[in-house]
């Protein structure tokens, strides 16, 4: 089995699993397995009489799997996290946890194409039976698809230029490598800052071919109804897209606009902020890091 240090070395993991206030006979779910690393410590604190499900859509995941009754884990995307819950038998729980973003594992295996620092084949499936992958949103988009891809995901200013830069590239070869793709685009990377953009430009098509930031909202909006009341929602994300989402979900129970108010004039809002923002140590990010640009957020449903 491989060992979760060398898989994923989990982020904010006491501070994450502190978050869900947990209680020896509750059920709780890990939407992001991974490793193992958070799953490893919930199980730590559940009783007998505990239960853990856990979601990963990535089949190298499943090789972390835990051998204990209490766990469980379910090999599918967590946008189906209500459904898959029923189909196990649940209907509220007690706690949810999310790391978002790529795991260590994923960026370090060089065939699945998440790093800027290999040259691989254009994939960054998470899912590696979805059909869609990088090499189709390069080669196949429309130039306008691939513009708002690199805006809207990558926070590029040059998303236009590139777009253009991109299409037109294709037309006398396909773009296979993440090393082709820098060289296409490689006047829009400026000396030191080269690995900055570039790992700008790889979020953006990774976003879109996971379609991370649907499955974020498809999530987030089942969560009130998964959790019971006084349960937890413990949340890591790592650029600001999904941390605007995750503080607005929290506040509003809406990505945008107002909440409605009740007959006293006061918000109607699913959820209460558990403390502030957290963000790793120095201590924790010179061990790991990967773990620079978390933000964990705690909500309870109300």
């Amino acid at each position: 089995m491989i060992q979760t240090m060398e898989y994923h070395n989990p982020v904010l993991l006491k501070e994450t699993v502190d978050g869900l206030n947990i209680h020896e006979g509750g059920i709780y779910v890990d939407v992001t397995f991974g490793g193992g690393g958070h799953s490893k410590e919930i199980l730590k604190r559940l009783g007998p009489n505990g239960k853990l499900l856990a979601f990963d859509q990535d089949q190298d995941a499943l090789k972390n799997s835990i051998d204990d009754d209490r766990f469980t884990l379910i090999n599918e995307n967590f946008r189906y996290l209500k459904r898959f819950l029923r189909f196990h038998g649940v209907k509220q729980v007690d706690g949810i946890l999310a790391d978002f973003g790529v795991s260590s594992h994923q960026f370090d295996e060089a065939e699945r194409g998440f790093s800027i620092r290999f040259d691989a084949a254009l994939d960054m499936r998470m899912n590696q039976n979805d059909k869609l992958s990088a090499f189709h949103v390069v080669n196949e988009y429309e130039e306008n698809q691939l513009r708002n891809v690199l805006y809207n995901y990558g926070e590029l200013k040059q998303a236009p230029a590139m777009a253009r830069t991109i299409v037109s590239a294709r037309k006398s070869a396909p773009i296979e490598t993440s090393a082709q793709l820098q060289e296409v685009l490689k006047r829009f990377l400026p000396p030191r800052r080269e690995n900055k953009v570039l790992a700008q430009i790889f979020q953006a098509i990774r976003i879109e071919v996971n379609q991370e930031i649907e499955v974020l909202k498809e999530f987030l909006e089942q969560t009130p109804e998964v959790l019971k009341t006084g349960g937890r929602l413990s949340v890591i994300s790592y650029h600001s897209l999904e941390d605007r989402l995750v503080k607005r979900f929290m506040r509003n129970g809406l990505f945008e606009g107002e909440p409605e108010r009740d007959l006293y004039g006061n918000f109607e809002v699913p959820f209460k902020k558990i403390g502030n923002m957290i963000v790793p140590t120095n201590e924790e990010i010179a061990l790991n890091n990967r773990a620079r640009s978390a933000k964990l957020r705690i909500a309870e449903k109300l």
